[in-house]
């Protein structure tokens, strides 16, 4: 309460200052109004934070509160809006297409694939269908059923991809599979941008000539970043400034180029983006550019709030955009649950993924805001959009914070329909279950245990001792063609490790810290296998030594603590290289030393760099 206080005692004066500026200048307005746009949105988001709802909700508010249709009607400019939105929505595109990466795409499985480029499509296809039968024009120069289908297909990635990071999930399956299936609605999204300028006179021979366009600008801009760029950059990398001047500059250059060739200046931004994704310098180039994509990230969406209508006097509309969040979210389930599924991802997996995504994007608030300005659609149908927009990513936190718990929920439901996981192997007999070894949780640590295990031959092998259980079918697969029986099932019930035989087992270890594992934790795990068996050793898992402290109280024999033991490997490897980077001292006995240390250190490289190229990890 204090702070926000004092907040609004220190953000008050100057916000009544703009709010009553009586200046004529263009220029003095301009500048007015975006220090107006900037100290809303850090009040609005400031309190949004409190509340725990996503920043970008907070700008839209801030700007329905500042703009002309309804709230204090601090600005009225329709050009002074537009300005500052043209000025966020390139920098917004760059950004995004900045963040798809096309070698990780080709480098996807058959799953991500399909998903990816049927996903849009079905529900693309679906919502004109259903827009039309609900009373939306398409044809004769409207393009409302269009608009609002393209729009509900598309989910937000600025909103997902920070919902599961904060989750740890973005690196299990369905976080693959959401986070590729994103990267494939981008794409879309440009195809979609491309189309846009022709829709009114949608002639074959246009369009194509459109694509043709995009593609040789994505073509000389790839190539530009491959043999221009690099060694542009390579010559101001060492000034920051420079970096992020060049960087910016860029996006504009490409921006300038679309808009000559007949394109819009969005495409040209995506596609700036884009090639920058595959430029050497792209972490650096990101990490500068951050803070001015932030600014003017925000400067968007307040913008884009500004047009939001009085929900009061548009209550209609709110009502549609309530029907249109629930058709987004039974489309992700139409569209992606049964891909997924029929390819054999299981249940679990493929509902996540359908959870994960019921959401509509920012991107589909810039295809409308282009629609609009191009006479496509009206300023209803970009409200409707925006009303739907606020509801889904209303829904989105909560959906992908308690997917773990909705799923079983939702699984238990497509059972009732006869909809139960494949299974792609034999179910193991309880002979081959009785293993020495259980291994809780499959993982990449208890990947590269199994592999050392696998490629470990002789009596000191543990191949043939170790049975896994996780409800990660794909890893099943793999695991099997190793010889090493693995278990479908979720180890935080105990039915699950009653089933798989824990009373036979004696050691049973979880290689999966808390903040990863879903429904259980190592203490409580620990207390299960005391009570199934009480004469198994123990191994768990730690983040931090006053948990594994806790945790040997607990019972457990041994708590691994992955940042201690790494520290332990990596001590005497800096020693050395001390040792061997210190020439100052001539002596004899220095050299020898040095010597030696460079001997340990160049043999410890040749090993593992030996090591590396011979091994195949189960999860990379």
């Amino acid at each position: 309460m204090r702070i926000t206080l004092l907040l609004s005692v220190f953000l008050g004066a100057p916000l009544a200052v703009f709010a009553s500026g009586d200046a004529h200048d263009p220029v003095h307005d301009l500048l007015m109004h975006i220090g107006l746009t900037i100290l809303v949105a850090t009040i609005v988001a400031y309190l949004g934070n409190l509340a725990k709802q996503p920043l970008i909700l907070a700008y839209l508010a801030a700007g329905a509160l500042i703009g002309p249709n309804f709230g204090f009607g601090l600005i009225k400019s329709e050009k002074d809006i537009s300005t500052i939105s043209e000025l966020g929505l390139v920098l917004l595109l760059f950004m995004i297409g900045m963040e798809i990466d096309l070698k990780k795409i080709k480098a996807s499985g058959k799953s991500l694939i399909v998903t990816g480029v049927t996903q849009f499509a079905i529900c693309a296809g679906l919502g004109i269908m259903f827009f039309q039968l609900i009373g939306f024009a398409l044809g004769g120069g409207k393009y409302d059923a269009f608009y609002l289908a393209i729009a509900c297909g598309i989910s937000s990635t600025a909103i997902v991809v920070k919902l599961l990071y904060g989750k740890f999930e973005l690196d299990t399956l369905a976080g693959r599979f959401t986070l590729g299936t994103l990267v494939f609605q981008d794409i879309w999204a440009i195809v979609i941008l491309g189309v846009q300028p022709n829709l009114a006179d949608p002639q074959i021979l246009q369009i194509l000539l459109s694509f043709a366009k995009a593609g040789a600008l994505v073509a000389v801009s790839m190539a530009l970043s491959k043999y221009v760029l690099p060694t542009l950059f390579s010559r101001i990398a060492k000034i920051p400034e420079m970096t992020l001047l060049m960087s910016v500059g860029w996006c504009f250059a490409v921006c300038a180029a679309a808009l000559a060739m007949g394109l819009s200046i969005e495409m040209g931004a995506l596609i700036a983006g884009v090639s920058i994704s595959t430029f050497p310098y792209n972490l650096d180039v990101v990490a500068k550019i951050t803070t001015l994509r932030d600014f003017f990230v925000t400067i968007f969406f307040v913008s884009l709030g500004m047009k939001i209508p009085n929900p009061i006097a548009q209550a209609s509309l709110v009502g549609i955009a309530f029907i249109a969040a629930m058709f987004v979210i039974l489309t992700r389930f139409l569209s992606i649950y049964p891909v997924l599924f029929s390819l054999k991802n299981g249940n679990r997996v493929s509902i996540l993924t359908s959870l994960n995504l019921s959401n509509i994007s920012e991107f589909s608030l810039v295809i409308a805001a282009l629609g609009l300005a191009a006479g496509h659609i009206s300023a209803d149908i970009l409200s409707i959009i925006i009303f739907t927009f606020v509801i889904t990513s209303i829904f989105a936190p909560y959906m992908i914070k308690y997917n773990q718990q909705l799923q079983p929920r939702v699984t238990r439901f497509f059972e009732m329909f006869g909809l139960r996981d494949k299974k792609k192997y034999v179910e193991p007999s309880e002979e081959e279950l009785q293993k020495d070894v259980a291994l809780l949780g499959f993982f990449k640590v208890a990947s590269s245990f199994v592999t050392d295990a696998v490629e470990t031959t002789g009596k000191n092998s543990l191949k043939d001792k170790i049975v896994v259980v996780d409800f990660n079918q794909t890893v099943h697969a793999k695991l099997k063609s190793l010889g090493i029986p693995a278990v479908y099932g979720d180890i935080g019930h105990i039915d699950t490790l009653h089933h798989v035989g824990l009373h036979h087992t004696k050691v049973a270890i979880s290689t999966i810290p808390d903040t990863i594992l879903v429904g259980t934790s190592n203490t409580k795990l620990i207390k299960q296998i005391e009570e199934i068996a009480p004469h198994a050793k123990i191994i768990v898992t730690a983040e931090n030594p006053q948990t594994a402290l806790k945790m040997y109280e607990d019972g457990a024999d041994y708590v691994f603590l992955p940042r201690q033991l790494a520290s332990s490997h990596l001590t005497p490897i800096v020693r050395d290289m001390l040792v061997i980077a210190d020439e100052e001292d001539k002596s004899a006995a220095a050299k020898a030393r040095r010597k030696k240390a460079q001997a340990r250190l160049d043999k410890l490289r040749e090993d593992a760099i030996a090591e590396l190229k011979e091994r195949h990890e189960i999860i990379n």
